[in-house]
């Protein structure tokens, strides 16, 4: 087991539901809600938006959210586990949103984040959407991967080689 990460011995579905709810209530607090506000504020510059762009925004966000929801119901009943490392999925998810891209929660999250930089237009908010990319990208390639190939092993090493990290491959649903 690598340090951080601890699978889930939670057994009720209820209770890992609820304990999803909680973690995405206060992740989305903080890195949605809190960290965009706080990026207004240090370069609160105004981009005219063209109202298609703004238009685009909400659709991304509201899309964002509903696959953001529908992974932790995958996370919850199929992995037996919740998105936080200290209470991770015990089994490796690969149906649901996990079938098209590896990091559906965190490609999400990101359309939420970019959602609100197209909606409001402001500077900081894109500043904050680019870097949150970025750090999102190295996440999952330094901490999350490995920790992921050493608990299951050639399970996860089959599933990368079927499944793109970010991008869903052309034809697939």
């Amino acid at each position: 087991m690598t340090r951080g990460f601890r699978p889930s011995t939670t057994r009720s579905t209820w209770a890992l539901y609820g304990k999803s709810v909680l973690n995405a209530a206060l992740f989305f607090a903080v890195f949605m809600i809190l960290a965009p506000w706080a990026s207004h504020r240090l370069a609160p510059v105004l981009l005219p938006m063209p109202l298609r762009l703004r238009s685009a925004g909400v659709i991304l966000a509201i899309a964002g959210g509903a696959v953001w929801i529908a992974c932790l119901d995958v996370f919850s009943r199929r992995g037996r586990g919740t998105p936080f490392p200290l209470d991770a999925p015990s089994r490796l998810v690969e149906s649901g949103p996990f079938a098209v891209i590896r990091n559906p929660i965190m490609a999400a999250e990101l359309a939420v984040i970019w959602g609100e930089a197209l909606y409001f237009g402001a500077l900081g908010l894109f500043a904050y959407a680019a870097v949150a990319t970025l750090a999102a990208h190295v996440i999952v390639v330094r901490v999350e991967e490995p920790e992921l190939r050493a608990r299951f092993g050639e399970q996860f090493e089959t599933y990368c080689r079927s499944v793109p990290r970010w991008l869903p491959r052309a034809g697939r649903p």
